[in-house]
C-alpha cells in the first residue's frame, strides 16, 4: 500500500509540475525554499490551503480573498503584508461586531499566526482585501497574490477566483 501510495504521490507531484512553474518560481522563504503540497503550499513552517478570492463586478474597487493559514513550526508568525499584480495595494483585514454593528478594519501590526495551529482567513472574519482593483476578477479565473510573513518571507501562490457569494472552495456559498 505505501508502494502505491508513493508512486500516486509522485505522478501527481510530476503533473502539478507541469501545471505550476511559474507560481512555484514565484514561492521563496526566508531560506528561498518553498513547496506545494497535495494539501496546499508550504513556505516555511506555515501550510497554506484553500485560496480563493471573490468575482467582482466591472468597475468595483476592492475584493475579498481567503485561505488557511496552518503553522506546523514552534514558533508564532505573522501575516504583515498583501499584495497582487491586480491591485494597487493590499490589507490584511478583520471583521468585528462593535455592539449591534459589523466592523470591517485593517490589522495594522498583522495577523498573528500561532505555533501549531490554523487561521482561517473567512468571509465574515479575517481576510484580504485587494484595494483598488486594476481589473474586474472573473469568476473561473486565478490571481495571483503575495503574502509576506515576519518569519517565513513571502510567497506568491494563484487564487482561484469564485462566484461572488462563495465562502470557500467548493464554488457554494454554503461551508464545507
Amino acid at each position: 500500500m505505501k508502494a502505491l501510495q508513493s508512486t500516486i504521490a509522485a505522478a501527481t507531484v510530476g503533473l502539478l509540475g507541469l501545471v505550476a512553474p511559474a507560481v512555484a518560481g514565484d514561492m521563496k522563504n526566508g531560506d528561498g525554499i518553498a513547496t506545494m503540497e497535495m494539501a496546499g503550499y508550504m513556505v516555511g513552517d506555515l501550510r497554506l490551503k484553500s485560496p480563493f478570492a471573490r468575482a467582482t463586478l466591472p468597475n468595483q474597487p476592492v475584493a475579498g480573498a481567503f485561505l488557511m493559514i496552518t503553522n506546523t513550526g514552534s514558533e508564532d508568525d505573522v501575516l504583515v503584508g498583501v499584495s497582487s499584480p491586480v491591485s494597487e495595494r493590499g490589507e490584511v483585514h478583520e471583521m468585528a461586531m462593535d455592539g449591534d454593528t459589523m466592523t470591517m478594519r485593517e490589522l495594522a501590526d498583522g495577523l498573528v499566526i500561532p505555533a501549531g495551529e490554523t487561521v482561517e482567513l473567512k468571509p465574515g472574519g479575517y481576510h484580504l482585501m485587494l484595494m483598488e482593483l486594476k481589473q474586474p476578477l472573473v469568476e473561473g479565473e486565478t490571481v495571483e497574490v503575495s503574502l509576506e510573513f515576519q518569519k517565513a518571507g513571502t510567497v506568491t501562490i494563484p487564487f482561484a477566483i469564485m462566484g461572488k457569494g462563495a465562502k470557500n472552495m467548493d464554488h457554494s456559498g454554503h461551508g464545507s
